[in-house]
């Protein structure tokens, strides 16, 4: 099953960026051991319209073009604040269902769009502080890469 990450923003370069980077490396080498690949990441730029009602819009049609019949998981701060057993046993029921891609986005400093929570399969929070847009990606990351280690019963992950 292969993942994208869809994330609203560009990451600039520096350590954020290289700690990313290295994370999803690990879980695209340890991912095809589960039957999870790598789809790489989708960045668009933020939008600029007037209202934060406009900008979720105009973001939330650029996610439908990446996301088409994909299985949708959104980063949001109203989300299931799972453990990383639970999001690896999701991935994993996603993959065993016969799901073939799936897009995980980070949305933009306004959140996601009321429509594109409606239509994900699962929305995710990271907690309820509010993080800044470079610390989500290293933390999904992270814990993509964590997930594979989990699936894999690899000793990364210490329950």
């Amino acid at each position: 099953m292969r993942i994208i990450i869809h994330a609203v923003g560009r990451m600039k370069a520096g350590p954020e960026r290289e700690l990313a980077a290295r994370y999803l490396d690990r879980f695209g080498k340890s991912g095809q051991f589960v039957g999870l690949e790598a789809g790489g990441v989708v960045e668009i730029a933020e939008s600029r319209a007037r209202t934060s009602e406009g900008r979720k819009r105009e973001e939330a049609r650029k996610l439908s073009e990446t996301v088409g019949s994909s299985s949708l998981v959104l980063l949001d701060e109203r989300g299931k604040n799972l453990t990383s057993m639970e999001l690896a046993r999701h991935l994993s029921a996603l993959r065993d269902t016969g799901a073939r891609q799936v897009v995980i986005a980070i949305g933009g400093p306004d959140g996601h769009d009321a429509n594109v929570r409606k239509r994900a399969d699962l929305c995710v929070s990271f907690g309820a502080q509010t993080w800044p847009h470079q610390l989500v990606r290293v933390m999904l990351a992270e814990q993509l890469y964590r997930a594979v280690t989990i699936l894999s019963g690899h000793p990364y992950h210490r329950d």
